[in-house]
């Protein structure tokens, strides 16, 4: 129940699932020979019922700004429209859609996350930022990714940084950087020298409520302090339970070692990254 909860797929169900055909609802003795099923009736049927009580505008000084999530255009488990939605009723001020991407993707995917960011603002009020996460490229191809993205309408330009679970070429914090990216995603065991040169750019280095990738924040949060680089805090999420409260973010950043007015700072970074990026794309 925990996993339909957070938007996943228990492939055990899905035989159960599959092989039932409801039509105008389950037929008679159906449910109580397929618990799973019933489960799963009773699970959306709360979700839809707390959806609807928790909606509610977020005070401005409460308001998430997250600029690192993904959608079904990439590894993602929700359509554009449904995490933006999702993100909405748990008070998100502005929601940053970067798909992971290289060469292969980068001209198909980018253009579908532009158009439907400008779609999404035209009716709805959290603000959809279109944005790309160059993921798993050899650190020389990075800049010439980077600068296609903009070209193509990428408001917040991402790098997939070293992290410490997954095998990164060595070099793409230090590329990434040097191109004049938006964002470092969570750069892992990143220098001092790669931090002051981030500092000296502009670039920002994420702070990740995600898991694994969060392993090092303290150091990143530790070493970007130290050289004066600006941090931000995203999620990267794929699934809706990825999706963070203000609160939960600032519990991420007290654990990054990060308290009081550091952490404050954190949140503002992510308020004035916001202003910079919302000048290179139209909003209704």
């Amino acid at each position: 129940m925990q996993g339909i909860l957070e938007g996943s797929r228990d492939e055990a169900r899905e035989p159960a699932l599959r092989s039932s055909t409801v039509t105008y609802g389950p037929r008679p003795g159906f449910l109580a020979a397929n618990p799973a099923t019933l489960d799963w009736i009773l699970v959306n049927a709360l979700n839809k019922r707390l959806m609807r009580g928790m909606e509610h505008p977020a005070p401005r000084e409460a308001a998430v700004i997250d600029f690192h999530t993904h959608t079904f255009l990439s590894d993602g488990v929700l359509g554009p429209s449904e995490l933006v939605r999702r993100a909405h009723v748990i008070g998100y001020r502005a929601i940053g859609l970067a798909d992971h991407v290289d060469g292969s993707n980068l001209s198909v995917v980018l253009p579908m996350i532009v158009k439907v960011a400008a779609d999404l603002n035209r009716f709805q009020e959290t603000l959809v930022i279109p944005g790309a996460e160059i993921t798993h490229a050899p650190p020389g191809q990075i800049p010439e990714l980077v600068e296609e993205a903009r070209r193509l309408g990428a408001a917040v330009v991402v790098v997939h940084g070293e992290s410490p679970v997954e095998p990164v070429a060595p070099g793409t914090n230090q590329a990434a950087i040097e191109a004049g990216v938006d964002i470092v995603s969570h750069p892992g065991y990143i220098t001092e020298a790669e931090a002051r040169l981030a500092a000296e750019r502009g670039v920002c280095l994420e702070i990740t409520s995600r898991h694994g990738h969060c392993l090092t924040n303290g150091h990143v949060a530790r070493v970007g302090r130290d050289a004066g680089a600006r941090l931000v805090i995203n999620t990267d999420s794929h699934a809706p339970g990825d999706l963070i409260t203000r609160e939960r973010a600032l519990q991420v950043l007290v654990g990054a070692g990060l308290r009081g007015v550091e952490a404050d700072a954190v949140m503002q970074n992510n308020e004035d990254l916001l202003h910079k990026v919302a000048q290179r794309f139209p909003q209704q």
